[in-house]
């Protein structure tokens, strides 16, 4: 069983595997083949619940969802994924918000979009017993004030997220996500902190890997430039549908084996 502290240790030794699930079924897929780590993110927006944007994602819809994938998962990691002003608006809010994952959705740790504002706030809920996994780089979160284009690309801004890794490794966090953000600055953040990075897009040199599984299966309708596509499961879903509701409008659907007929039943009037 995968925990916080054996994915600590693989910093700077083994590669480690994240994927996002947002139900049961498909959670039970990713910790059946062994993947690492389970982020039930707040992408769920986007690929589940039909909104352009992470943004009207709720605490109730990560909680839900979490304690869904929980149930699941019986090795991997599982990380709920704290939504938009679920924290750092004040310290009691965030840590009760923090706390509901675990408590009641059965999460291993939260995962934050991070700044300078959540470096005291990791520190915190470490010492209440919240594993936190942090996030810089593209921030999904702050897309109304940066967009998604890729972070840390001029020395200043790369500067601030190597100091802001460094902050948040100091504060407690086990791990570190990093973002749409240049390799060669990825790989300096991974040999300036003793816990492990995952990228996305973020280039080879991070500890770990991360994708949003739909991009993986090949559910998106739009894949970002740093995803790969390993499946076509969409076309697959299309081609079972499509057959599916010609079958029963040619008559083909249900068939004698898919009835059951009673013999007392005959003739009831």
């Amino acid at each position: 069983m995968v925990t916080v502290r054996s994915i600590r240790a693989k910093a700077g030794s083994e590669p480690i595997t994240m994927l996002t699930a947002y139900d049961a079924p498909t959670a039970s897929v990713v910790d059946e083949a062994g993947v690492d780590v389970i982020l039930v993110g707040d992408s769920m927006g986007n690929t589940a619940l039909g909104y352009d944007s992470t943004l009207p994602v709720t605490v109730e819809d990560v909680a839900s969802r979490t304690a869904a994938v929980a149930r699941a998962a019986d090795d991997a990691l599982v990380v709920a994924d704290m939504p938009f002003l679920s924290v750092g608006v004040d310290e009691a809010s965030s840590v009760e918000h923090c706390g509901r994952m675990l408590k009641e959705a059965d999460a291993d740790a939260v995962k934050l979009e991070s700044g300078p504002h959540t470096v005291e706030l990791t520190e915190h809920l470490v010492r209440l017993g919240i594993p936190v996994m942090a996030h810089l780089g593209l921030t999904p979160q702050r897309v109304k004030e940066v967009g998604y284009g890729r972070q840390g690309t001029d020395r200043d801004d790369a500067r601030e997220i190597l100091d802001l890794a460094k902050a948040h490794a100091d504060a407690g966090a086990f791990s570190l996500v990093l973002e749409h953000v240049p390799a060669n600055l990825a790989k300096q953040v991974t040999a300036a902190i003793d816990i492990p990075t995952i990228g996305i897009g973020a280039g080879p040199d991070c500890d770990g890997q991360v994708l949003v599984v739909d991009d993986v299966v090949g559910m998106s309708d739009r894949t970002p430039p740093f995803a790969a596509q390993f499946g076509d499961v969409k076309s697959e879903m299309e081609r079972a549908v499509g057959a599916y509701r010609e079958a029963v409008e040619t008559g083909e659907f249900p068939a004698d084996e898919h009835s059951h007929v009673e013999d007392d039943l005959d003739e009831l009037y």
